[in-house]
């Protein structure tokens, strides 16, 4: 990416006001107002992309300390994903992230119980993975892991609503000073929808977010499934490595160093009661 956004400092609109304005202008993204989605569903938003792995960030010790497993303190990336500039640093909930454990040397009542702890064949939120790793003893920062650990899907942090999910996904806080003052365009076919969002700073800061790659992140919203249509499946391709969730929405930087998903979640995978 050649051209940087930096933070608008302009005031605007109050808080419920604001809240209102992005209601509105995800409605658009997503082209269907969010109360057609399944209000009852968790949300989640997820960075992913090569960058991450090539840094060996999902490898980080700070991602499986016990205050971070537990979701006492956020994993903290100050890492600008959108290129450079001054942007907040990236906060993740590494107890609702998703970890891989493996090696054959594991300590066989660690391997059982952490068969058991799985939702799913090797995968494992973290706040499951905490109290393991306490009963057992095992520091997997430790010099005598015997196995490999690494973050499958690193989740940020948002409160399991849609419109958070999108908030924190498009770079925005709880107020206009987030804007990110942005003069390029919008990919051609965004323009004419965007012209629809009645706050200017918020239209070139979504530009940014509808881009064609090559100075923003492209937009790749998904029909899915949702309160008035909740049998319907999506035709597009899904990049979300779990199928019995859906993507609502994604982001790509157009080298796919950068990946951002919102996602509506299953119950397995957010860790509810299924009955």
């Amino acid at each position: 990416m050649t051209q940087a956004p930096s933070r608008s400092t302009t005031s605007g609109p109050a808080t419920d006001d604001w809240t209102a304005l992005l209601t509105q202008a995800f409605g658009i993204l997503l082209d269907r107002p969010l109360t057609e989605y399944d209000t009852d569903a968790e949300y989640g938003v997820y960075l992913g992309g090569n960058f991450i792995h090539e840094i060996d960030f999902d490898h980080d010790p700070a991602w499986v300390t016990p205050a971070a497993l537990s979701g006492a303190e956020p994993v903290v990336w100050d890492y600008s994903p959108y290129d450079r500039g001054e942007e907040p640093v990236i906060r993740f909930d590494a107890s609702r992230s998703i970890y891989e454990i493996t090696g054959d040397a594991l300590p066989p009542a660690f391997t059982a119980d952490l068969a058991a702890a799985c939702f799913t064949e090797g995968m494992i939120r973290g706040a499951d993975l905490a109290p393991l790793l306490a009963r057992h003893g095992i520091d997997l920062n430790g010099p005598d892991f015997p196995g490999e650990w690494a973050v499958y899907v690193h989740r940020m942090i948002s409160d399991g609503t849609l419109f958070d999910a999108m908030r924190v996904a498009t770079g925005l806080g709880h107020g206009p000073e987030s804007l990110l003052e942005y003069d390029g365009e919008a990919d051609e076919e965004w323009r004419e929808k965007l012209e629809a969002v009645p706050h200017a700073g918020l239209r070139a800061h979504l530009a940014y977010f509808c881009d064609d790659g090559t100075n923003g992140l492209m937009f790749y919203p998904t029909p899915i499934h949702t309160a008035t249509d909740p049998d319907e499946d999506a035709d597009d391709e899904h990049c979300w490595p779990f199928d019995d969730c859906r993507e609502v929405a994604r982001w790509d930087e157009g080298q796919n160093q950068f990946e951002f998903f919102v996602v509506r979640l299953s119950d397995t995978v957010a860790g509810r009661p299924t009955g």
